[in-house]
C-alpha cells in the first residue's frame, strides 16, 4: 500500500538507522516507512480544527498549538526537540498549573519538558505516548528564574527527587512538589499523573483531609526528574480514545507494593510460554495509526 504524504518529509529507513535527506514537496510513503520520520519532519501544526486523534500511544494531533517558549510563569525546555506543542486544552492546563506554582508555592513557575510534536504522532526517540497532544512532562526542578537562554535550556538538567531506586524521596523533594502535583491532580481535565513509587507513598503519608485526588497519582518507572501529566480526551472528541480510569480508592496500597518490590524484588515468574512482544511506536508505519493521521500529515 502506498500513501501520498505532502510536505518536507524525511525518507526513512537507512540500514544504519539514520535518516535520508528531506524530500520536497512530495514523497510516496510506503508501508516500510516508519511514521516517526514523517511526523518529526512536520515542523508546524496543521491548519485544521484542533483534534486529538487515536490513543495516547497510537495517534496524532490535528490543529496543534505551540506553547510559547517563554511565559510569565513558565519556560519550555529543550527547544531543539520541537516538542512544545499540544491540544489547546493542554496549553491552557500548563499555563494554569504554572500560575498555581508561582502563586501558591513561591516558585518562579514551571520548567516544561516534552509535550507533543507539532502534529503529534510517534517520536524519533523516547516516549511511547505523547502522541495526541494531551501529555506533558513537568520538571522537578523549581525554577529560580525564567530568562534562560536557548543554550541554557539545552544544557540545564532537572533534579532527581528519589533515592534507593525510587523507593523513597530524597532531600530534593519538598512540600512544594507535593502541592503542585496535588493541584494538577485536582484539575478535572487530568486523567492521571505518573511519578516514581516513593513519591506516591510519601504523598500518601503527607495527605490530609479529602484524599480522593490521590487516585490520579500513579506509580511508574522513572519519573523522578519530572512528573508526567495526562489529560482526558476533550469533551466531544469522538476520535480520541481515553485510557481506562484508575482503580477505585486512593491507590496508596498499590504504591506501597511497588516500593516493597523495589526493596525486595520478587522472584521472576515463568509463564511457560513466550509472551508476544508488542510493536514499539517508534516502529509504527502510517497504516498503524488512525486513518485521519494521513490527512493530518497532508494538511497545510
Amino acid at each position: 500500500m502506498k500513501i501520498l504524504v505532502r510536505g518536507a518529509i524525511l525518507a526513512a529507513g537507512l540500514a544504519s538507522g539514520g535518516l535520508a535527506q528531506a524530500v520536497d514537496p512530495l514523497v510516496v510513503a510506503t508501508k516500510e516507512v516508519e511514521a516517526r520520520h514523517l511526523f518529526v519532519a512536520r515542523t508546524t501544526g496543521s491548519q485544521q480544527k484542533p483534534q486529538a486523534i487515536g490513543s495516547y500511544a497510537r495517534g496524532c494531533l490535528a490543529g496543534g498549538v505551540e506553547l510559547a517558549e517563554n511565559g510569565p510563569t513558565w519556560q519550555a525546555m529543550r527547544l531543539s526537540r520541537n516538542r512544545n506543542w499540544g491540544h489547546p486544552v493542554l496549553i491552557d492546563f500548563v499555563k494554569t498549573l504554572s500560575q498555581t506554582a508561582a502563586k501558591q508555592e513561591g516558585w518562579a513557575g514551571l520548567y516544561v519538558g516534552d509535550m507533543s510534536q507539532p502534529r503529534g504522532g510517534p517520536m524519533l526517540t523516547g516516549h511511547r505516548s505523547h502522541q495526541i497532544g494531551l501529555d506533558v512532562d513537568i520538571w522537578m526542578l523549581p525554577p529560580k528564574r525564567l530568562n534562560l537562554t536557548r543554550s541554557e535550556r539545552e544544557n540545564l538538567s532537572s533534579i532527581s527527587t528519589r533515592r534507593m531506586q525510587g523507593a523513597f524521596v530524597n532531600e530534593n523533594w519538598t512540600r512544594g512538589h507535593h502541592n503542585v502535583l496535588k493541584a494538577a491532580a485536582k484539575d478535572p481535565r487530568v486523567a492521571r499523573i505518573f511519578v516514581f513509587p516513593g513519591a506516591k507513598v510519601q504523598m500518601c503519608k503527607d495527605a490530609k483531609g479529602n484524599r480522593a485526588w490521590l487516585r490520579k497519582i500513579r506509580p511508574w518507572h522513572g519519573h523522578h526528574y519530572h512528573f508526567h501529566v495526562r489529560l482526558k480526551c476533550p469533551w466531544g472528541a469522538r476520535s480520541c480514545t481515553n485510557q481506562k480510569n484508575p482503580p477505585r480508592g486512593d491507590g496508596c496500597a498499590d504504591a506501597q507494593k511497588w516500593v516493597d518490590d523495589i526493596l525486595t524484588p520478587p522472584e521472576p515468574k515463568s509463564t511457560g510460554t513466550p509472551q508476544p512482544v508488542s510493536k514499539h511506536p517508534r516502529h509504527f508505519v502510517l497504516t498503524d495509526l488512525p486513518q485521519q493521521c494521513t490527512a493530518v500529515l497532508n494538511s497545510r
